[in-house]
């Protein structure tokens, strides 16, 4: 009998406590899960819930106050800052909700910068980079500085960077939530396509419903605590995108291929 896959991200009864003044706040509470991989997860919750929180705990961005946390089988509570920084740039790619490009560079230099980080030679980096911008869509737009890119078309340089470097896991918060629905949906469909394509697990904290239908696995958090946990089969959610996608007349490459606003336009 076949052993089930290692997840991806294990928590284990943790828990983040803050210090704001005299007070001690609890942003997460007890929290133990496993997250599959290549899934496509969701954690959802209102605003205040802790998902941003919990997401900086699983990308090793902020520590734990209590309890262990696994991330690619590697238990990342016993790393040094520097081990923690290299295991970071090696293993995880981020997708900001503001996109957090860096404006005095290019998109090509945006994407590329990740290569940059784990020393990879200029040939390799130049391949993957061109690469990558091609399968966003943007290889006509790479000599461009994000101010002259539309919102849909800097969250693609954002998703080109945190795929660059091939990671185990890419982390989003609220990826969509600066973007209309038409480029929301492209967006989506993008990162369906790419982590079909590259077995990514993606891990999205997110309230948008558009991004909750896509979701594979989906962790419900509120005040902190994990309130429910739900599994879909992956056919399943493939085949009521399809129907979503045949009802609207378009299909995943159309998706793809949606017009962004331009760079006027606060989408």
């Amino acid at each position: 009998m076949n052993q089930p896959a290692a997840p991806v991200v294990r928590l284990d009864h943790v828990a983040k406590t803050y210090r704001a003044g005299a007070i001690d706040v609890a942003a997460i509470r007890d929290i133990s899960l496993d997250i599959p991989a290549h899934r496509f997860t969701t954690i959802v919750g209102p605003s205040g819930s802790g998902k941003t929180t919990l997401l900086n705990l699983i990308g090793c961005i902020d520590a734990p106050s209590a309890g262990r946390i696994e991330v690619c089988g590697e238990a990342v509570g016993g790393l040094s800052d520097n081990a923690l920084a290299d295991f970071r740039a090696r293993n995880i790619g981020f997708i900001f909700q503001g996109f957090s490009l860096v404006p005095v560079l290019s998109a090509y230099e945006n994407v590329e910068y990740p290569l940059l980080l784990v020393g990879m030679k200029a040939a390799e980096r130049r391949r993957r980079t061109l690469e990558m911008l091609e399968a966003v869509g943007l290889a006509a737009q790479a000599s461009q500085r994000p101010n002259e890119l539309s919102g849909g078309q800097k969250q693609r340089v954002a998703i080109a960077r945190a795929l660059v470097k091939q990671p185990t896991l890419v982390l989003a918060d609220e990826p969509t939530a600066n973007l209309d629905s038409a480029n929301g949906a492209a967006i989506i469909a993008l990162m369906r396509q790419m982590q079909a394509g590259q077995r990514t697990t993606f891990i999205f904290s997110t309230h948008d419903p558009q991004l909750m239908s896509h979701s594979e696995e989906t962790f419900v958090i509120r005040d902190g605590t994990l309130l429910e946990h739900r599994a879909e089969d992956a056919s399943i959610v493939i085949a009521n995108e399809r129907a979503r996608l045949g009802t609207a007349g378009g299909s995943g490459a159309e998706a793809h291929s949606h017009p962004d606003h331009q760079a006027g336009d606060t989408a």
